[in-house]
């Protein structure tokens, strides 16, 4: 009975200790905590293996605080950790509030959040808004019959004819209605048969998921980030999506979502989702693809009282080092009026050492692209082995493929085990990760890329995330400052001002396989000094440069601090 009351104290202590560090504002100008904070996603699955069953799980995570504390993290994203069939490896949920048990427990959690916190690092999870699995007990019980008392929980219609009742194609293949021999009705699902949709117009299934979010808050969350946040709603007349010519990867035609996808009614829940969020001093990180900042800047809200942080995906679409290209893009983007988000890859993206890297010039490729979006204007969300320089480990064989989409669409779409490998912690067997089998494989580059010899490496790009994010934490002009394109007419070189009050730090980027010179002018945006001190680069300069002939080694980096 006294362990019991012991444990109670703890769990209790933790949640107060959390709940007093999410009341407290950053600073006097009224920047939100999320705003100064790098964000850091983990997959569970592939993070940190603690009982060597081949899948990394909570308590590794908790082993590893300490790593992701001296990197500079500030919070961590952990992708869906419930309990699930794991058809889609988590993201079919069949318990909102619970762990699943090749996770560990609710205990393991609560160790989780209580450490994270004395460490200053909060704990973001994934919340799957859209569907649950079919082996949840409100689907079970909607599935029982037509009169069940969730049965109108999740979206179920008749045929259309003898067919399905539109043309809606679901976006891991086939037609999104499968039809229920029992009840004599098909259901939607825009996802996998076995993640059912869950009916967002009906009131009480608004109200069962704004629960679990302030049950999660009660036990220290700092947030959510929402998965597939615009596919909450559908047309109520069911009309056939336009089709476009040809067909995907699955071999399906190819539609416009118009409507299944970004229903003006996602906008309601999101305003009072932000409610509850605000509440209790949380951020709602939006997994938002958009095709153009107008589309992105409806997720903010007209009164900045939706998303606080919709992820800019289309910074991930300039899919070659281009600096016009980027350049455009970030323009875009920090003109939306909100606070930007960067993201490089996650775990439904090729990595981006992969997408950007030439095979020669990789690493300084990597330091590159880890440069820019921990030197812009907003809050970027590193991808768990980014910060090493971790590549794509991808399937060569169908029957080594587990993403069940890779083993539709094989070999056009090979699926997304190869962003998803083990994280490479040493150059021991499996990299550290686990002493069991891992349940991807580890590509043998970990005997070179890990955090062990990356450690010990000064020249390392583990370094230099380390050394950026610890200037991006001490630097007012970093983190709060302004952003000011430089140069523009420059293709090969990306450039730009960080303007904060009196302070500002220049960012030059070379994104050309050539050497380049470049000179600035800054007296337009108020700074007459001539040069420049060094605070980074990967050119080995000295403290001070001049700004009207600065020499760039191709795929290089420069940060120096200017003044008036």
């Amino acid at each position: 009975m006294l362990c019991k009351f012991v444990g109670l104290v703890l769990l209790v202590a933790g949640f107060c200790s959390a709940a007093l560090a999410q009341t407290q504002a950053v600073d006097a100008e009224g920047h939100q905590w999320w705003q100064h904070a790098v964000f850091y996603e983990i997959y569970p699955r592939s993070f940190m293996d603690s009982n060597n069953d081949g899948i990394g799980d909570l308590n590794g995570i908790a082993s590893k605080l300490d790593y992701l504390k001296s990197l500079g993290v500030d919070a961590i994203w952990i992708t869906p950790c419930y309990p699930s069939p794991q058809v889609d490896f988590g993201y079919d949920v069949s318990d909102y509030e619970n762990i699943d048990p090749m996770y560990g427990t609710l205990a393991d959690f609560d160790r989780l959040q209580q450490e994270a916190s004395k460490r200053g690092i909060r704990i973001i999870m994934d919340f799957v808004m859209n569907h649950s699995s079919d082996q949840h007990e409100w689907f079970i019980d909607s599935r029982s019959s037509r009169t069940a008392a969730k049965r109108d929980w999740y979206m179920w219609h008749d045929a259309k004819g003898s067919a399905v009742p539109n043309n809606w194609v679901s976006t891991f293949g086939g037609s999104a209605w499968t039809w229920d021999a029992k009840t004599g009705q098909y259901f939607y699902h825009y996802f996998y048969a076995q993640q059912p949709d869950l009916n967002w117009r009906n009131p009480a299934v608004h109200d069962a998921m704004f629960d679990v979010t302030r049950w999660w808050y009660k036990r220290g969350v700092a947030g959510f980030r929402l998965d597939a946040v615009d596919t909450l709603f559908e047309d109520p007349g069911l009309r056939d999506n336009p089709v476009l010519p040809g067909r995907d990867k699955l071999g399906d035609p190819v539609e416009e979502n118009v409507y299944n996808t970004k229903l003006p009614e996602v906008h309601v829940v999101l305003r009072d989702l932000r409610k509850v969020a605000d509440e209790n001093n949380a951020v709602l990180i939006g997994e938002t693809w958009t095709k153009d900042v107008s589309e992105l800047k409806q997720y903010y809200g007209d009164h900045g009282d939706e998303l606080q942080m919709p992820m800019d995906f289309m910074f991930t679409k300039v899919d070659r080092l281009s600096a016009a290209e980027f350049r455009r893009q970030i323009a875009a983007v920090d003109s939306a009026g909100g606070w930007p988000v960067f993201v490089l890859s996650n775990h439904d993206i090729v990595r981006s050492s992969v997408r950007y890297g030439d095979g020669k010039n990789n690493r300084a490729i990597e330091k590159l692209m880890a440069s820019l979006y921990l030197t812009l204007r907003g809050t970027p969300i590193m991808y768990y082995g980014e910060e090493i320089g971790m590549e794509n480990n991808d399937p060569v064989r169908k029957e080594d493929v587990k993403d069940p989409i890779g083993r539709v669409g094989w070999p056009q779409e090979k699926g997304r085990d190869g962003e998803r490998t083990p994280m490479q912690w040493d150059d021991s067997p499996n990299a550290g990760f686990t002493r069991g089998t891992p349940w991807l494989p580890v590509p043998l580059s970990y005997k070179t890329v890990n955090v062990a010899s990356e450690l010990k490496d000064p020249s390392s790009v583990l370094q230099v995330y380390r050394r950026l994010l610890a200037l991006r934490h001490q630097n007012r002009a970093l983190l709060d400052g302004d952003y000011v394109a430089l140069n523009e007419n420059d293709t090969n070189v990306l450039s730009y001002l960080r303007r904060y009050k009196n302070e500002a730090v220049l960012v030059v980027l070379n994104m050309s396989s050539q050497p380049q010179r470049v000179s600035f002018d800054l007296g337009p945006q108020g700074f007459a000094a001539q040069s420049a001190s060094t605070l980074f680069t990967t050119m080995g300069r000295g403290s001070k440069v001049s700004l009207s002939h600065l020499s760039l080694q191709p795929f290089s980096v420069y940060v120096g601090a200017v003044s008036k």
